[in-house]
């Protein structure tokens, strides 16, 4: 049974790379474009043994000091059935090409146009809704993201609306419970008002994490 190494890795991305044309190779098995301050991904996420690789897209925030590219926003490959889809490594010529069109029909962002900002956003946000199940905060780097992503690009307009949306779900969590690394929640939305604002800064953040992850190279939509 075959495994990823580096070679194989490097066969494998030329192949998806070949289909996506509008993304760039970043590193073996993974391809990236980047929006303004986002970025968008397919990752051929090796599994456990190397011998098999889940086709994932996502997007990732720029605008945040970050050591490694995220997988926000992943949507794995799925069967009919709703079960994770791998494609083992051995069948790989002969399924890559039906896959990539099955996880283009089911990506939430287009994998082809380039995305409007404002839907990364809204998608950003529609996750963090259907995570609120409970009193504890949930989602927050989404509703963080859904913030300082529309204000990065210049669009306050956006970027208020995404506040509006995060205080509005804050009042359902409890008041003992906060916000990862905060003690309150009302500090925390305060920051994200008082950074929202802050628009030089966020560019700048955005530029030092494109050079931070070698990313000027990265096709741009």
């Amino acid at each position: 049974m075959t495994k990823i190494n580096n070679r194989v890795a490097r066969r494998i991305t030329s192949d998806w790379v070949s289909l996506f044309p509008e993304f760039s190779v970043w590193q073996p098995l993974r391809l990236l474009r980047r929006i303004g301050p986002v970025l968008q991904g397919i990752t051929l996420d090796k599994s456990t043994e190397s011998d098999q690789y889940y086709p994932t897209v996502h997007v990732h925030s720029l605008v945040q000091d970050f050591p490694v590219i995220s997988l926000t926003l992943a949507q794995r490959l799925v069967k009919s059935s709703g079960i994770q889809e791998p494609i083992e490594v051995d069948r790989h010529p002969e399924e890559f090409r039906s896959a990539a069109v099955r996880l283009e029909e089911q990506s939430a962002l287009s994998l082809r146009q380039t995305p409007e900002l404002r839907e990364i956003v809204e998608a950003l946000r529609a996750f963090a809704v259907v995570a609120q199940r409970g009193r504890f905060p949930e989602a927050i780097p989404e509703l963080r993201d859904s913030v300082f992503i529309p204000a990065a690009s210049g669009d306050s307009e956006a970027a208020d609306e995404s506040l509006r949306l995060v205080a509005e779900l804050s009042e359902q969590w409890s008041k003992y419970e906060a916000p990862p690394g905060w003690t309150d929640t009302r500090e925390w939305l305060d920051w994200l008002r008082v950074t929202a604002d802050a628009v030089p800064s966020l560019t700048s953040l955005v530029d030092a994490q494109i050079a931070k992850h070698n990313l000027s190279k990265i096709h741009s939509g």
